[in-house]
């Protein structure tokens, strides 16, 4: 396989480097006939090889191949490599329920705190990170990994549409994220809530209190007002069975006995410092979780061979010159 095969392009370049070059040979040729009889002005210059110069180009173009390929890097085989990390194992709970979408941050609830999550993976180093948004109901979105690249695109296609059930159930989002650490996580392992606390649906204190029970802590991050903001929905306004528009405030009571269950704290989201900043720097005191050795796969450079093929064929090149060797080694 080729780790740079665009490079392989280049190779295209070849076959008009030997038509240029006969076509060269051809306008020689022509030239020469201008001066008089082609055979008597090869015989006043007995010195120049015409075979030379195609031996030269070919090896022109075998080289040029050479070093193509060589910058397409190909890698052969794999070799497994064992790597050891030291972090925390953080799963994010996401409220997607529609009361994400009021507007008391900008844009919105939701994608702001999108954003801080997006944020966070860029600081992350060895740390394990996973997503489970929840509503009505939960579910995993993407499982604990270090692949933060992945965890972004995932982030990405959040919105309100990803749970089909609405509603906020908090309890229900944290005994997923209980379920959702790996065997190897002991220690280290944390969630983070991050709603409005608006919840309607279950449990979410005993939820986190058997968290802790478990070794994990619970974070909290609120979202939103406690004035309240509309939801916006349909290029109108969300309104309940009688007509009246839904004010959506935010409940920190409900977030402040959930982390205090959870043996871990609360923060309010600002617009400038979402909460997840100081979170994360708590996180970082507590003890690094070593997991197990993580196996992957390492393919074995040969552009080198390539380049000094390459380099090779250029010096041959040089060296033979365009004219006959004047020396005869066979005979007289």
């Amino acid at each position: 396989m080729f780790a740079q095969y665009k490079f392989l392009y280049l190779l295209l370049l070849v076959p008009l480097f030997l038509v240029g070059y006969g076509v060269w040979r051809s306008m020689r040729s022509r030239r020469v006939r201008k001066f008089g009889d082609e055979e008597l002005v090869k015989a006043l210059m007995p010195s120049w090889s015409g075979s030379k110069g195609w031996v030269r180009m070919v090896l022109f173009s075998l080289a040029f191949v050479a070093f193509v390929i060589g910058l397409a890097r190909p890698q052969i085989g794999a070799k497994l490599s064992e790597h050891k990390s030291h972090g925390a194992e953080i799963v994010i709970c996401l409220d997607v329920s529609n009361s994400m979408l009021a507007e008391d941050y900008s844009p919105n609830r939701l994608d702001r705190a999108k954003l801080a999550i997006s944020r966070l993976t860029d600081k992350l180093k060895d740390d394990r990170i996973g997503l489970i948004v929840f509503a009505g109901s939960s579910f995993v979105q993407l499982p604990v990994t270090t692949d933060y690249v992945s965890a972004k695109m995932f982030l990405g296609s959040i919105d309100t549409g990803s749970v089909p059930i609405q509603g906020t159930a908090m309890g229900d989002a944290i005994y997923t994220g209980i379920r959702s650490f790996s065997a190897q996580s002991e220690k280290s392992r944390v969630i983070i809530i991050i709603s409005d606390g608006e919840n309607h649906e279950d449990d979410p204190v005993a939820a986190a209190k058997e968290a802790a029970e478990n070794g994990i802590r619970v974070y909290t991050v609120g979202v939103g007002s406690s004035e309240g903001q509309p939801i916006p929905v349909d290029g109108g306004l969300l309104k309940d069975k009688d007509g009246e528009i839904v004010v959506t405030k935010l409940d920190e009571d409900m977030l402040r006995q959930v982390a205090k269950a959870g043996n871990g704290a609360y923060v309010h989201a600002g617009n400038d410092e979402f909460g997840l900043n100081p979170i994360i720097d708590d996180i970082r005191r507590m003890e690094d979780e070593e997991f197990g050795s993580v196996v992957f796969e390492e393919y074995d450079e040969q552009y080198m061979y390539f380049f000094g093929i390459a380099l090779a064929l250029l010096v041959i090149e040089m060296l033979i010159g365009a004219r006959r060797p004047k020396r005869k080694w066979f005979g007289q």
